[in-house]
C-alpha cells in the first residue's frame, strides 16, 4: 500500500491533479489530442481518484479547447484488413471501473465541460453528479460513426436523462448536441457563458467543500439507486439513511446553527 507521502510525490503525465481546501481537481491533460483516453491516462485517472478520498468534492474537467474526445483510436489502432481488437477488455478493465468509481464516490462530482465531449468523453461527463457546461460545448455520441454502441454507461445514462426518443436520436445519428439544448432537455445542471464557467464551478465546489458531506453522499447514492427499487422499498432505504444521518455531527451542527441563527460549520462527519 502506498503512503500519503508517496502519493503526494507522484507526477502525472496525462492529467493534472491536486487537492486543496477539501476540493480535488482532476484535469484531463492531453489538449493536443482533445484529451482522448489512452491506457496510460486511464491508469493515472484511477490513481488520482484513489488520492481524492481525502477531499469533500471532486471537479473533473479538460485542458485546452475540449473536455474529452473519448478513446484515442491511435492507442488501439486497427489496420485495414487486420485483426480486430477486444473492445470488451477495454471496457471491463478501464472504462467501466471509471464510471463505477465516479458514480459511487462518497462526495459530489462536478464536471466542467469546457468544450467538445464526444464518445466515451460525453458519457463520462454525463455520469457525473453535477454537469456545468460552457455554451460553446457540445455532446456527441460518435459511436455509430465507427460501428459501435454508446458505451461507458451511454445506453443507461442517455435514456435516463433524455428519454428514449431523444436517446435513440442522439445515439443513432451521432448529431452534436449543444450545451444549451442539453440544459433545456434536463440532461445537465447548467449552461453558462464560456468565460463564466470557471467561476461558476469554483463557487459550487467551494459550497460543497464546506457542506455536510455524508448527507450529500447518501443523497447521491439513494437517487442513483432509486430506479432499481419500488417506492415501498425506497421508503425503507430513506428511513435507514435518515436514522444514520440523524446521529451525525453535521446534523447536530445544522440544527444548532438554525436555532441560533448562525452559519453552520460542517465538518463532513
Amino acid at each position: 500500500m502506498r503512503t500519503r507521502e508517496e502519493d503526494a510525490a507522484v507526477t502525472f503525465e496525462t492529467i493534472l491533479f491536486s487537492v486543496d481546501d477539501s476540493v480535488a481537481r482532476l484535469t484531463l491533460n492531453r489538449p493536443d489530442r482533445l484529451n482522448s483516453f489512452t491506457e496510460q491516462m486511464h491508469g493515472e485517472v484511477a490513481q488520482a481518484l484513489e488520492q481524492a478520498a481525502s477531499a469533500r468534492v471532486l471537479v473533473l474537467t479538460g485542458a485546452g479547447r475540449g473536455f474529452c474526445a473519448g478513446q484515442d483510436l491511435s492507442d488501439r489502432a486497427v489496420a485495414p484488413g487486420g485483426d480486430g481488437v477486444d473492445l470488451g477488455e477495454s471496457l471491463e478493465n478501464r472504462y467501466n471501473p471509471l464510471i463505477r468509481k465516479l458514480t459511487s464516490l462518497p462526495m459530489p462530482v462536478i464536471c466542467a465541460v469546457n468544450g467538445v465531449a464526444a464518445g466515451a468523453g460525453a458519457n463520462i461527463a454525463l455520469a457525473c453528479d453535477i454537469v456545468i457546461a460552457a455554451k460553446g460545448a457540445k455532446f456527441i455520441q460518435s459511436f455509430a460513426n465507427i460501428g459501435l454502441i454508446p458505451d461507458s454507461g451511454g445506453t443507461s445514462i442517455l435514456p435516463r436523462l433524455a428519454g428514449q426518443a431523444r436517446a435513440l436520436g442522439l445515439a443513432l445519428t451521432g448529431e452534436p448536441l449543444t450545451a444549451e439544448r442539453a440544459e433545456a432537455w434536463g440532461m445537465i445542471w447548467k449552461c453558462v457563458d464560456d468565460e463564466k464557467l470557471s467561476a461558476e464551478v469554483d463557487a459550487l465546489a467551494t459550497k460543497f467543500a464546506s457542506a455536510p458531506t455524508r448527507g450529500l453522499a447518501l443523497t447521491k447514492q439513494l437517487i442513483r439507486e432509486s430506479g432499481a427499487r419500488t417506492l415501498d422499498a425506497q421508503l425503507d432505504v430513506e428511513r435507514d439513511a435518515q436514522r444514520t444521518l440523524g446521529r451525525t455531527s453535521d446534523y447536530k451542527e445544522g440544527v444548532g446553527a438554525f436555532m441560533e441563527k448562525r452559519k453552520p460549520k460542517f465538518t463532513g462527519s
